[in-house]
This record gives C-alpha cells, sequence and structure tokens, in this order.
C-alpha cells in the first residue's frame, strides 16, 4: 500500500475536517479538555473532555463550535490508506454504519486509558518514523488503535453475530449507496437485484447488522444529498427533482416533506 506524507495527518484542531481536500478523510479524535459541539449529518452532538469521535463522512459535518478550554488530538486518515489499515472483521461494517448515527464514544475510565496509549502511539510513530518501514508501522499502529474502537463500540453498541454474507451483503449496498445509485434509484427491489438476492433478504439483514431497514438507508442518503442541494441556490427545485428523477413535482414534495421535515422552498427562505 502506497504511504505518503498526506495518508494520515494529526492535528490539535477538529476545524481542519471541514476543509474541502480532507473531504476523502475519516476523523478520529480524542477530546482531553473541554467540550466541542458538532452538528454531523443535521444533528448537533457534543464532545466532552474522555470522549472518542470518529467521522465517518467529513463532508457531514457543518458546524464546529468548541468551547474556550477545549483540546483534542484528531487523527485524519485518507480513505485509501484507513480501508488498507482495518482490521478484518464483519463488525467494522456494523461499527461504521452506525457511526453515521452518532459519531460519540462515551468511554468508560479504563477504555480512556487505552484509547489515549493509541492515539499517542499513532502520534509517535508519525513524528518518529522507521526508515523502511514507515508506511507498515503506520498501518499496524491504525489497525490497533481501531481494534480498540471496535471493543469499546461493541460494548456501548451490544455484540452482535455477524456472518460474514450477511456483512458482504451490506458492504455492497452501503457502496452502491456511496455511487450515488439513490438519485435515480429508490426502491429496495433494485438494490437487490444489483446484490443478486431478494428484496426480504437485503431487509434483513440491514435490520441485523445496522439496526435499520434497507429503505431507511436508502431515504438517510438521499436526504444528505438533498439536504446539500436544496441549500445550493443555484439549482432551481425543478432541476433537483429531476436529478432524482422524482416523476413529479408533488412527488419531490412529499419526499423532502416525510424525510426532512420541511417543504422544499423552506430551503430556500
Amino acid at each position: 500500500m502506497e504511504f505518503s506524507d498526506s495518508s494520515v495527518i494529526i492535528d490539535g484542531r477538529l476545524d481542519w475536517m471541514m476543509e474541502p481536500e480532507l473531504a476523502s478523510y475519516f476523523t478520529h479524535a480524542f477530546c482531553t479538555c473541554g467540550k466541542c459541539e458538532v452538528t454531523f449529518n443535521g444533528q448537533v452532538f457534543t464532545m466532552s473532555e474522555g470522549d472518542c469521535m470518529i467521522i465517518v463522512a467529513n463532508r457531514l459535518v457543518s458546524r464546529i463550535v468548541p468551547s474556550k478550554d477545549f483540546k483534542v488530538t484528531a487523527i485524519y486518515v485518507e480513505e485509501s490508506f484507513l480501508r488498507a489499515s482495518t482490521p478484518h472483521s464483519n463488525y467494522g461494517t456494523r461499527g461504521g454504519l452506525s457511526l453515521y448515527i452518532n459519531p460519540i464514544m462515551k468511554l468508560t475510565e479504563e477504555e480512556r486509558v487505552i484509547c489515549r496509549r493509541g492515539f499517542e502511539n499513532v502520534c509517535y510513530r508519525m513524528e518518529h518514523p522507521h526508515r523502511f518501514f514507515h508506511a507498515d508501522e503506520m498501518m499496524t499502529a491504525l489497525q490497533q488503535l481501531f481494534i480498540d474502537f471496535y471493543e469499546c463500540h461493541s460494548r456501548i453498541e451490544g455484540e452482535a453475530e455477524i456472518s460474514s454474507q450477511a456483512a458482504l451483503v451490506m458492504r455492497n449496498f452501503v457502496e452502491l449507496l456511496e455511487k450515488g445509485d439513490y438519485k435515480q434509484n429508490r426502491e429496495v427491489s433494485y438494490y437487490a437485484d444489483k446484490l443478486n438476492v431478494t428484496p426480504k433478504y437485503l431487509s434483513e439483514v440491514c435490520k441485523k447488522v445496522s439496526g435499520f431497514s434497507a429503505n431507511s438507508w436508502i431515504n438517510r442518503y438521499a436526504s444528505i444529498e438533498l439536504v446539500h442541494l436544496l441549500k445550493d441556490r443555484s439549482l432551481s427545485l425543478t432541476e433537483i427533482s429531476d436529478i432524482f428523477n422524482f416523476s413529479s413535482q408533488s412527488h419531490f414534495s412529499r419526499f423532502v416533506q416525510n424525510n426532512l421535515g420541511q417543504k422544499p422552498s423552506a430551503f430556500r427562505l
């Protein structure tokens, strides 16, 4: 795996995650003092001393408000290097999805010590690299940190047995959503056909792995994109409706109302 100085960025600020050049990075943060309000995916979350925060999509962060005494260690990892460093565990699929719902992990005292050491190890390896094996040591340090995250997260969310087949189906389903298929296709049957499974099986897998239905994930991805487009005044409501292939303006309006809580025109006020 190719490693460069930009593969991993370590900083004492969170506002970097909102920079366009870090849009494809994943953010891992450990708060050592104070607190910070982060608006993620339209919801406000508070990160306090001793908390970990994992942002799996920097583009969904719209606001960061730190307290005056806020201190944090933030590790930004480029997507391709992160995926190469991710432990081979089916739990990663479930954990990653749940972080779209709540990116904050409230840790026990023991977990705080473990995660603090993990962050310190990554920072040390970044500052004191081996000459020939820097990529390997960074990958190993991140992998250990991620394993610690899995352990903490499984304690918070509860353990669940996920088969390799279910994890694969869920990963492939999310990949289709990440590609933007939801813009033209919001029927569960479309994704089931793509994955060579039945709609019922896909819905059961989504519920088992993430706690949410396949339809909920489709609408979630569509809603996230719609918020961005509705706030872009260079696009008309008709143009946005066409991008999402809605059959009519009334269908478009109902979808926005049901999923975003207000009419499309309300975003233009």
